[in-house]
């Protein structure tokens, strides 16, 4: 069944294959972007790797709305008369072919000054001179060499959110700070005696001091201001210690300093700042090249097709389309707005709304939904609403998508915090109290003491480095989490609950069976043609598995819209279809039950056979689901029928429950009734109609083929290849915790330690410099080899399923 590869992009080459220049193509498209690389020397794009790049894909007139000065206005970075630069998000990125051929743009095309490519993010930045390259021009240019930019309303509207490096500002200054006053304090570690030193010592100490006023009033206002919006909200969480530790130390050190006492703490106080400061940095990183936080208007294109009154075709923004408009909807576009089928064959994919897998045909009169996608040729539509009216945009009005239904999501630090901040606060004023009987004079400085040595420094680098560094290692193992937060909820989930298609199931393959009467090779010929002339998506399926044969010109043809098709050649008549169409007393009972897809096949002979087409369900599924199963209380949330249910159970551990023809707000109010019962819930899906759940659940999981390229909003994105190791992410997550609370208890330890010195007034400088930075160190390496060893599991497990494989 294997034929002949596409030189260019690597598809099958198929029975339309092209051949030129000693080379096999799939298609005409594949074949020009070979010869116009030819063309301008850019032949070395195929030696960088075999069959790299993207068969062409853009349709006729579907950038016509690039030549609206508003839109392209909305779209560029930057405009000039001579010189226009702007950001496209190219999907088809995956290669160092890819990365040359587009920074070789200008090669192409003169009109084209520079380009750049940032890799992880998918992105090229192009610079182009308007008067020899409209954006129309250079968009098409990038569509006909295979790299068809990704151009959607949330590009239009400006929504995307800018990278805030104030982190980074404020990271660098306090570990500038550090380097320098650690370096200023050397001679007051060691007292070497040095008559030099010793004139310029207090010279040392200011510069330590002007050091310092940075790192406190910039770098550790963050934990000064969230400790006084605390207090302010009767809320004592774990910055209120750390913010009285950066004061008292900055307070009794100027203090020092200013009465000749000593040179005080500066250096504990930028060391505590700068660690600190470098774990909120592992806390907060992410994966800035991917998409957690999605809504329609990631999907929907910026512009469509009106046409008016006079037949007259224009390009609008999708924001104006208003109810009445008629619409033009291009062939694989997809439906902006709800609407009624004025003319044309719909043929309309709502996987991404509902999570039916298989099309549905539509004729004159029906209601179309936005979101659809229309699969056969253009249509004409009337719109009934605006496109922020329409049932999808809908989807996101839910108070899932508020950031509100999930509650207020305390992590372990800040649960902690309250109960360690209270015990801070009464060892100190009981200190200080004794002292006032003992020697009054001392105590202020127990007070002081012990604020600063049981500043919880330690406590607050273990969770984000922790999870930081476990943030790393699923991202090398294809699990993108959020933040760290994400990793907290895992590690608490109960219930996880699965969408089937494209989760469960692949959509890279189907299984097809065919049960009767084999066909002879010229039936065969004659079906495969028949199949060829059809775009149902059902018959391209069985038209691209079945043997390559020769091209035969149909004799007749007719296609039933939503039944099937009728026709033949070479003197063999076919009906292919649904058992209604073919309507044959013949066909077994048996196979009317079975799952899956159906497909019948009748001569003018009688009834041959079925072709039935089921969904291919990711190798190792069973073996996940059973290893699950002990541990979590799992389930199956389907938007498709429940053609597939034995098949589907089969998979399933005993008494699983799964649940067919869910649509997306059944699947948000199972979830939301399993949180109200007390359940901690994972929702592991792929689509728009998974977007609610994902939203809503504790922990929502997108499935995704390609994790830079459709993911709908979630806290974690899941490679595709990588979903049989979905429990062994789970597992490492709660280890992950335990280490946290290893790091506590060795915290803890060091606090006790340091607390002895400062209740007895024993604590000294050179103490408080040794004990301060050591147990931030401490747990840093801690915390980073104990999640490095538990992450070797993944490798393990990793080598497993290769072995099985």
């Amino acid at each position: 069944m294997s034929g002949p590869s596409c030189y260019h992009c690597g598809d099958p080459a198929g029975s339309d294959a092209v051949e030129f220049d000693g080379h096999t193509f799939c298609c005409r498209g594949c074949r020009t972007v070979y010869d116009l690389f030819q063309s301008h020397n850019l032949e070395y794009y195929y030696e960088l790797e075999q069959a790299a790049g993207k068969s062409p894909a853009a349709a006729e007139g579907a950038y016509d709305y690039l030549d609206d000065p508003e839109i392209a206005g909305r779209l560029l970075d930057f405009q000039d008369t001579r010189h226009q630069v702007i950001s496209l998000s190219i999907p088809h990125i995956h290669c160092s072919s890819c990365i040359w051929i587009l920074e070789n743009l200008h090669k192409l095309n003169p009109g084209v000054i520079s380009s750049q490519v940032d890799f992880p993010r998918k992105k090229a930045r192009i610079h182009f001179n308007p008067e020899l390259l409209s954006l129309k021009a250079l968009v098409r240019l990038l569509a006909d060499i295979g790299y068809e930019p990704s151009i959607t309303l949330d590009d239009y509207s400006g929504s995307g959110e800018k990278k805030d490096r104030t982190l980074t500002y404020q990271l660098a200054v306090a570990g500038f700070a550090f380097g320098n006053i650690m370096f200023l304090s050397f001679p007051e570690y060691f007292e070497s005696g040095e008559y030099w030193l010793e004139k310029y010592k207090v010279l040392f100490r200011w510069l330590m001091f002007s050091f310092s006023v940075p790192v406190v009033f910039y770098s550790g206002m963050g934990y000064l201001r969230t400790a006084w919006k605390g207090l302010r909200s009767g809320l004592l969480n774990i910055d209120l210690p750390i913010a009285l530790g950066i004061l008292t130390l900055f307070i009794r050190s100027t203090v020092e300093i200013i009465g000749d006492l000593g040179s005080g703490f500066f250096d504990s106080l930028a060391g505590l700042v700068f660690f600190l400061l470098l774990g909120r940095f592992f806390q907060q990183r992410t994966y800035a090249h991917l998409s957690f936080e999605r809504d329609y208007k990631s999907y929907f294109p910026i512009a469509v097709t009106r046409i008016g009154e006079d037949g007259k075709e224009t390009n609008v923004p999708v924001y104006e389309v208003a109810p009445g408009d008629r619409l033009l909807i291009r062939n694989n576009s997809l439906i902006p707005a709800d609407a009624v089928l004025l003319s044309g064959t719909g043929q309309i994919d709502y996987s991404f709304v509902t999570g039916e897998a298989r099309p549905v045909s539509k004729k004159a009169g029906d209601t179309l939904y936005a979101g659809g996608k229309q699969l056969q040729g253009p249509i004409e539509v009337r719109a009934l609403r605006e496109v922020s009216q329409s049932y999808l945009t809908e989807l996101w009005s839910d108070s899932a998508f508020s950031g509100e239904a999930r509650g207020s999501f305390r992590n372990f630090t800040d649960r902690i915090g309250k109960r360690f901040t209270l015990a801070v606060l009464t060892i100190a004023t009981l200190s200080a109290g004794i002292w006032l009987t003992i020697d009054p004079g001392r105590s202020l400085d127990v007070f002081t003491a012990v604020l600063i040595i049981a500043c919880p420094c330690a406590i607050a680098l273990a969770a984000p480095f922790t999870l930081g560094n476990l943030l790393r290692i699923f991202g090398r193992n294809g699990f993108y989490a959020k933040d760290t937060n994400a990793l907290e909820r895992m590690a608490k989930t109960d219930t996880i609950l699965f969408d089937k298609t494209g989760t469960i199931s692949t959509t890279r393959q189907n299984q097809i069976t065919y049960t009767g009467i084999p066909l002879e090779p010229r039936e065969a010929r004659v079906l495969k043609n028949l199949l060829r002339a059809s775009g149902h998506p059902l018959s391209q399926t069985l038209y691209r598995q079945l043997e390559p044969l020769g091209i035969v010109p149909l004799e007749h043809f007719r296609e039933h819209l939503g039944q099937g098709l009728e026709g033949g050649a070479e003197g063999h008549y076919f009906k292919v279809g649904s058992r209604g169409f073919v309507q044959d007393s013949e066909i077994p009972t048996g196979q009317v039950e079975s799952a899956g897809a159906e497909v019948h096949v009748r001569t003018a002979a009688g009834y041959r056979g079925c072709f039935n087409i089921r969904n291919a369900y990711r190798e190792g599924a069973a073996g996940l689901f059973g290893r699950l199963a002990p541990r979590y209380k799992l389930a199956v949330l389907s938007g498709d029928n429940a053609s597939e249910k034995e098949a589907l159970e089969a998979l399933l551990p005993p008494l699983t429950p799964a649940y067919f023809n869910q649509q997306p707000g059944d699947k948000l109010h199972f979830v939301r009734e399993l949180q109200q019962n007390g359940r901690q819930v994972a929702m592991v899906g792929d689509g728009l109609n998974d977007a609610g759940a994902l939203a809503l659940a504790e922990v929502g999981i997108a499935v995704s083929e390609d994790a830079n390229l459709f993911t709908p909003a979630c806290d974690a994105i899941l490679d595709s290849r990588q979903f049989t190791r979905l429990d062994t992410f789970l597992d490492l997550t709660r280890k992950a915790m335990g280490i946290i609370r290893l790091s506590l208890a060795l915290s803890l330890m060091y606090n006790a330690v340091g607390l002895w010195f400062a209740v007895t007034g024993r604590l000294e400088p050179v103490v408080a410099a040794i004990l301060m930075p050591l147990s931030s160190i401490s747990i840093v390496a801690f915390t980073t080899t104990a999640t490095n060893w538990i992450g070797r599991k993944l490798d393990r497990s990793k080598t497993e399923i290769n072995a099985r494989g």
